[in-house]
């Protein structure tokens, strides 16, 4: 087909670390003025603590998270809240899991065979969600909110009981600033800089509810708990944490770029304006998807589909006829050529899932940009699926 002649200006989709801000340059950052700047300052100066806390107090008002919430930066990324949670908190409550993409697996894993924890185990293939029906409420329940490696979100949160006992401990790395979180159904809520707004990758955040706080002010875990995952210590919560003491050191850079992050979410209309950002995007491959003739969202149910990470899979009969390995080499070809042409760069579609494709449509990637980059995607389905049959025919 014909070659397009439009190209993204920023061809950044790639769903982690994701695209920076619109207008970003390390420049921006408050770096030069040694009255002001933190760097080669330390994180428990007056002025690091401070831009810690502003990190804190921005996220929770933007956010909308209640006020009895705690809010704290934690190391290690998304991936150290989770595992931070779920080595304070788990335990005392049966458990529940919902794996329906690769890290909601991981989860389960460790709960099962690093804690050892009896488990209810809910699975669902890549594209579906799990049976939400009848969650005891006196389970403690791990779940994705937004499954980023699978392109399926929560569509609702009437699946959670209000008048439950146990947990809710949701990793919303790439929902927060993008989706509306029900918070008064979550008692944990984890999420990464690197993702929405596009900070930089290695610092974590957690949101704990009253009740999550109690459970850890109750509970003793019954194995050792390395000083990264402390959160309360005595039976006492480790309010400095909370506040921007926190339990390692942090990069001041990264600090620096979250909090120029922030004030960009601000000048585009906050959450609503993240969200619109975010929903527009996807809308508009939705409605290129809507008239392709090789490609299909991978998330089955529309109401589940991401505004994020968006899944895509590949329909084309000729696609589908092909042996699995045959399909994931032909899915690389078409990475391999986009990113090649610096059209659509980091796109393939997670190791585990199926092949195809996932673009990033998170609030800090421009419309244009993803209007830009659909043609490029027939025109790599087509260039690699007619060398294929060339090849084939030739053998």
């Amino acid at each position: 087909m014909t070659r397009p002649l439009q190209r993204p200006i920023r061809p950044l989709f790639s769903s982690g670390p994701c695209a920076k801000r619109p207008g970003w340059t390390p420049t921006l950052l408050n770096t030069d003025d040694p009255k002001i700047s933190t760097l080669g300052r330390s994180h428990r100066s007056k002025p690091g603590k401070d831009r810690l806390a502003e990190v804190i107090a921005q996220s929770r008002r933007l956010l909308g998270i209640p006020a009895d919430y705690r809010l704290g930066i934690v190391p290690a990324s998304d991936t150290g809240a989770v595992e931070m949670a779920l080595w304070s908190l788990l335990g005392p409550q049966p458990i529940t899991v919902l794996a329906f993409e690769s890290f909601s697996e991981e989860w389960a894993s460790d709960i099962i065979n690093e804690l050892h924890l009896p488990t209810k185990l809910r699975r669902a293939d890549y594209g579906i969600l799990p049976d939400l029906r009848a969650i005891d409420p006196a389970d403690d329940i791990v779940f994705a909110w937004n499954g980023t490696t699978s392109g399926v979100r929560m569509p609702h949160a009437d699946w959670i009981a209000d008048d439950r006992t146990g947990l809710t401990i949701c990793d919303a790395t790439s929902a927060v600033f993008a989706m509306d979180l029900p918070w008064n159904k979550l008692d944990v809520v984890t999420w990464s800089w690197q993702k929405v707004l596009g900070g930089e990758g290695g610092h974590g955040m957690i949101a704990l509810s009253p009740h999550a706080v109690a459970r850890l002010q109750s509970h003793t875990p019954a194995w050792p708990m390395p000083k990264v995952f402390r959160l309360a210590k005595g039976g006492k919560l480790i309010e400095g944490i909370f506040k921007g003491e926190t339990i390692n050191t942090p990069s001041m850079l990264c600090v620096e770029d979250q909090i120029d992050a922030l004030r960009w979410a601000d000048s585009v209309g906050g959450l609503k304006g993240l969200i619109a950002r975010s929903e527009g995007n996807a809308a508009l491959i939705a409605d290129w998807v809507a008239s392709s003739d090789w490609a299909s969202f991978l998330a089955k149910d529309p109401a589940t589909r991401s505004c994020t990470s968006v899944c895509l899979a590949i329909k084309d009969s000729w696609f589908t006829g092909l042996d699995p390995d045959r399909q994931q080499a032909i899915a690389k070809d078409i990475v391999s050529l986009l990113d090649k042409e610096g059209v659509g760069l980091d796109i393939g579609a997670y190791r585990d899932a199926p092949p195809g494709l996932r673009i990033w449509c998170g609030a800090t990637v421009e419309s244009d940009d993803i209007k830009a980059l659909l043609p490029w995607l027939d025109w790599a389905y087509a260039g690699v699926k007619q060398n294929a049959t060339n090849i084939a025919k030739e053998a």
